[in-house]
């Protein structure tokens, strides 16, 4: 209160909204550039997207020509789920994308990947073959093991032509 009794007010503090934009613009440079630098500046990887892509023996091939592809027809395996009780089958079938190169190999090696997937596929459970990504994840999964049985580079998909539970 001041001698006439009247209340003085706090004083505002000017200038405390420059430093805060300041700190933001800095920190959004700061954040972008290390994102740069990490990403495709001196701080990168040796090998980018470009360079993984550009390997003929990579990738899924969407800029392949269709004669660049060869398929292994995999034997059609029917695998007992859970409790004898249930009597639940699974019934898989699928065939593997190869270079043509790669075909004898990759049909010589057939009854390793067929022995790999049957392992795999017998300790799914049930329930987990009901959610709608199971597919997908169970597929990534078998090529990932198919790939390790085979070598680099000779599988390039999984294509699941037969998957059914009864």
């Amino acid at each position: 209160m001041s001698e006439d009794g009247e209340i003085e007010e706090p004083k505002k503090k000017k200038g405390l909204l420059v430093p805060l934009l300041l700190g933001v613009i800095l920190a959004a440079v700061g954040g972008g550039g290390g994102f740069w630098a990490v990403t495709q500046g001196p701080l990168a990887p040796e090998s980018t997207v470009e360079e993984q892509t550009d390997d003929p023996g990579e990738g899924h091939g969407a800029d392949m020509a269709p004669t660049d592809v060869a398929f292994v027809e995999l034997e059609t395996l029917v695998i007992s789920l859970g409790a004898a009780e249930s009597s639940r089958n699974l019934i898989f079938s699928a065939s593997l994308e190869v270079r043509p190169e790669y075909l004898e190999e990759v049909t010589e090696l057939t009854p390793r990947v067929l022995d790999v997937l049957n392992s795999y596929l017998r300790v799914i459970a049930i329930s987990e073959l009901s959610e709608p990504t199971s597919l997908a994840r169970l597929r990534a999964q078998m090529l990932r093991r198919i790939q390790v049985v085979t070598g680099t580079g000779r599988v390039r998909d999984l294509l699941v032509t037969q998957f059914l539970v009864n």
